[in-house]
């Protein structure tokens, strides 16, 4: 592996102009098909096939056609002035006036007067109307948007509250934005402060941002044949561009390491790809490992996510491979420091920051092990009581009329409003449906917990009914999730009373299995990525220990990054510092996405560190000594590649929706708690207790498994001709 990768890091050096032209096409190419392509929408008819609400809802719209359908609507509340009743004269007047002013748009379907379908609260303060559109909020035009907002104005006008829910007015999931663009700021500084020049810092940047274009412009491009949109390249733009900066600060690093050792500019390029991006290939396969992986769970939507971002994870690591180095060749002096250049030469045995750690470490390998683990453990606690749901209007600040709305119809018709059942009862073959149906929502009804159960309707085969349920408490709330489960058990008992029976879906019933589903899939996808990548990391390191160490300062890793979830999105610790206005349930996905990335990410610095230990091992180095040679040449880099990661997921955090803000500091805390608890300081400690039997590995074993040289030991290969060695030193270069 290092003797292949070093000659193409030589070729890639020397062919420069044709590399850098290559990827430049390429580039074109994918953008000029992703402008082409047509705009492709996520296909949000099958969120997770198998589970009971998926099913009902796909049987809903096999027996009610149209009903089913993915439109566009807007709730609109009225909530009349104080004193005053919604069904005065004026206030009914206004009201009319709007329904009447948004039906006759020409993209509304329908608009239900709260008059006609009795949608007024008892003591008439509050109504709501619901007005449908023939197509998905995100096909609505800004013609549409103003023309129902100009209504709701005019109906505010009159004095009359009015507040908007639903999808057509909802602002759209969004990154970061200007706090985003912060982080690519102070990841540049990270990277000038540890280079100490413009052109080191900023390649890393550009050929990251150069990977990310790739591999958006694909996703936009295949978009309308795989059902890929913006929505699911938001990891691959997240993860992209974070390990696109490190894959590259890793590459750059070696190249000034072996500049500064007097090897010569085309030398040093491939020594820097034989070695360091022996540790890029590897550390990007455990990456695409935890994001295929995602497809193990059985969410559509999260698999071609997870398959997105691996793709991004290749393009990364593709252009660190190959782009890197040809533009290397272009600038070989530029990106060394001002004072690297002066000097020519670095002594390789001077202590720095990184080598007095390990030795720090090394004295006290005990009391540093005992308070990594004791630390990690604490944060790790909260996770114990982690809930999962989905997130809804009652998220958002209190500044958007989604929220207001939410809390208008939570006061004037009950908590349960937000989040009502919706009962299909599949009544084919059964002599009396009427009756069937009567007695389906007699039963409900007198459930404890249900506050009010709608008429049920027939559909016009007359096998099927349709009806809502409207429990007592709000849609996240533990009873709601009791009270699902309790309809459902009495379904056997009417099956065997009626010869009909039914399912409960609805976007509550939706959530809550959903999270059951993936509390579920959960320990299986992680058994498969960790054995996959134990695997690989065996292959790496030909050791038994050091992938077993890895997989348990992940477990650790990410214990303490949910529990910090747990305590600052669902206890409310420090909430308002991040924006976070209404602690809650923490986002179904959130855990098994924290854990794919993470365990990829955690891997990353797991092989750029610890294969530079394996790699002074192999060299002669003793045991301790190979730990303090690993930090020496790497821990300035992996600390600075951590900072940088942490500042690009810091950037999601500015966003305005919980998803994306709990993805972004999950992920940050995550890779502080990893890269500066796990693999500073517990990594070096377990290793200094192991000694040598860190490194050992069965003969039979030893046999079995394929050499990758991810150490480059194959690259200490005879000294060539004087004529190759760098100008002013007396160290030949190898070939």
């Amino acid at each position: 592996m290092a003797t292949l990768l070093y000659r193409l890091g030589r070729t890639a050096f020397r062919r420069r102009w044709l590399v850098t032209l290559l990827w430049a096409v390429l580039l074109g190419a994918v953008g000029l098909g992703a402008a082409k392509a047509p705009a492709a929408s996520d296909d949000g008819t099958s969120f997770m096939p198998g589970i009971e609400a998926q099913k009902a809802f796909d049987l809903i719209g096999e027996r009610f056609p149209g009903s089913a359908a993915d439109g566009a609507t807007a709730r609109i509340v009225f909530v009349a002035p104080a004193g005053e009743k919604v069904t005065a004269a004026a206030n009914r007047a206004a009201i009319d006036a709007f329904v009447k002013d948004a039906a006759a748009e020409p993209e509304v379907s329908g608009a239900v007067s709260p008059f006609a379908a009795k949608a007024v609260s008892e003591d008439a303060s509050t109504a709501y109307a619901t007005v449908n559109f023939k197509v998905e909020a995100g096909d609505l035009t800004d013609a549409d948007k103003t023309a129902l907002e100009k209504a709701i104005g005019q109906a505010r006008d009159t004095g009359l509250t009015v507040e908007v829910g639903g999808t057509a007015l909802a602002e759209q999931p969004a990154a970061g934005g200007s706090a985003e663009a912060i982080g690519i700021v102070l990841a540049a500084v990270v990277l000038l402060i540890t280079f100490g020049s413009l052109a080191a810092a900023g390649l890393p940047l550009l050929t990251a941002l150069i990977g990310v274009g790739v591999s958006m412009a694909a996703i936009l491009a295949l978009g309308s044949t795989f059902g890929l949109s913006l929505t699911t390249g938001t990891l691959a733009t997240m993860l992209g561009l974070a390990v696109g900066i490190d894959y590259a600060l890793f590459v750059v690093s070696r190249y000034r390491e072996e500049r500064a050792h007097g090897h010569a500019p085309r030398e040093a390029a491939g020594l820097a790809v034989g070695t360091a991006g022996s540790a890029v290939v590897f550390a990007g396969l455990t990456v695409i490992i935890a994001l295929a992986g995602l497809s193990v769970v059985g969410v559509p939507m999260l698999t071609k996510m997870g398959l997105c971002a691996a793709g991004a994870v290749v393009v990364a690591v593709l252009v660190a491979l190959t782009l890197v180095p040809a533009l290397l060749g272009m600038w070989p002096n530029a990106v060394l420091s001002r004072a690297a250049r002066k000097r020519g030469r670095v002594n390789r045995s001077a202590d720095n920051g990184g080598s007095r750690w390990a030795g720090f470490v090394l004295r006290r390998p005990v009391t540093v092990l005992v308070a990594s683990v004791v630390g990690l453990g604490v944060l790790a606690l909260p996770a114990a009581q982690l809930e999962m749901g989905m997130p809804g209007a009652e998220s958002k600040p209190v500044s958007s009329t989604e929220r207001r709305a939410y809390d208008a119809l939570a006061e004037g018709f009950g908590a349960g409003f937000n989040g009502p059942l919706t009962v299909v009862a599949d009544v084919k073959g059964v002599d009396d449906p009427k009756a069937a149906v009567a007695r389906i929502t007699e039963a409900i009804g007198d459930t404890e917990g249900v506050v009010s159960v709608s008429p049920a309707g027939l559909n016009p085969a007359g096998d099927a009914a349709l009806f809502s349920v409207v429990p007592a408490t709000g849609p996240n709330e533990e009873k709601t999730k009791d009270l699902v489960q309790t309809i459902r058990q009495e379904r056997a008992g009417l099956e065997r009373e009626t010869g009909a029976t039914f399912e409960v879906t609805g976007s509550t019933a939706m959530n809550i299995d959903i999270a059951q589903a993936l509390q579920d899939a959960l320990v299986p996808y992680l058994g498969v990525i960790v054995i996959l990548a134990l695997l690989l990391l065996l292959v790496v390191f030909r050791s038994l220990l050091v992938p077993v160490k890895a997989a348990f300062g992940f477990l650790l890793s990410v214990l303490a990054a949910l529990g910090a979830v747990v305590a600052v999105f669902q206890w409310g610790w420090g909430a308002a510092l991040l924006g976070v206005e209404q602690p809650g349930p923490i986002m179904s996905l959130m855990p098994i996405f924290l854990v794919g990335i993470v365990f990829g990410l955690a891997m990353d610095y797991e092989v750029f560190l610890v294969a530079r230990m394996r790699e002074a091992y192999v060299h002669g180095d003793s045991a301790p000594q190979a730990v303090v040679t690993g930090f020496r040449h790497s821990a300035r880099v992996v600390v600075a590649a951590a900072v940088i990661m942490i500042a690009v997921f810091s950037g999601f955090m500015g966003a305005g929706e919980a998803m994306i803000k709990t993805i972004g500091f999950g992920l940050a805390v995550a890779v502080l708690f990893d890269a500066f608890v796990v693999r500073m300081a517990l990594v070096p400690a377990v290793l200094a207790l192991l000694g040598d039997r860190a490194w050992w590995l069965p003969k039979w074993l030893d046999r079995v498994l394929p050499r990758v040289d991810v150490e480059g030991a194959g690259l200490s290969t005879p000294q060539v001709p004087d004529a190759q060695r760098a100008p002013g030193t007396q160290e030949p270069a190898r070939v």
